[in-house]
């Protein structure tokens, strides 16, 4: 049996350039998963059972292949949070963000159609937020990054520059954690060298 097509179920560009950049090349498949049909208080069951979901509603539109979904919150302060649903928000968020620090975790479900087999796990990277004003959360706000992304930052883009640490895994936060992908596929009796020919 030859090396499956690998599908990633996102819309997320973060995530499609992460695989490119380890040498996997996706077919690009977003779900359109209602996340708000899940609720669960444990963001690791959480992110877990997002990133099922999504891996499981595109499997209908192909007859093999390797799906990845994944999903990424912010816990912080015993609340869990995905992406802001407004720049007010995002502002309210940064404002008890700055200075401070929270969890970001993602989940991964990996779904090999080809043989039948799947894995899904989590990671977890703790992040640190530098003290900013009032003024560079505005001006921050207004780029309109925070809206795109759980956590309301990007390490990849502006947000960065309002990070002063991270402990755990850097591609996590980004949305894919490169390391676990690779214990995945593994596990699924692959090699994430065995793609870099597709």
């Amino acid at each position: 049996m030859g090396i499956p097509q690998f599908v990633l179920a996102s819309a997320s560009p973060a995530r499609r350039r992460l695989l490119q950049t380890v040498g996997i090349t996706p077919i690009v498949y977003p779900s359109d998963f209602d996340e708000s049909q899940i609720e669960l208080s444990k963001p690791e069951e959480l992110v877990q059972t997002l990133a099922k979901c999504k891996a499981e509603t595109v499997i209908s539109q192909f007859e093999s292949g390797l799906i990845l979904g994944c999903d990424s919150v912010m816990a912080m302060n015993g609340e869990i949070h995905g992406k802001p649903a407004s720049p007010e928000e995002a502002t309210a968020r940064w404002q008890v963000m700055q200075g401070n620090f929270g969890d970001l975790y993602t989940g991964h479900a990996l779904i090999d159609l080809s043989r039948n087999r799947f894995a899904i796990k989590f990671q977890v990277t703790r992040v640190y937020f530098a003290q900013i004003s009032d003024r560079e959360i505005k001006a921050y706000v207004a780029t309109g990054e925070p809206l795109k992304c759980a956590g309301a930052f990007a390490l990849e883009g502006f947000g960065s520059l309002f990070v002063e640490k991270i402990e755990g895994c850097h591609s996590n936060v980004i949305g894919l954690s490169l390391p676990l992908l690779r214990q995945m596929l593994g596990e699924l009796e692959y090699q994430v060298t065995d793609f870099w020919q597709n």
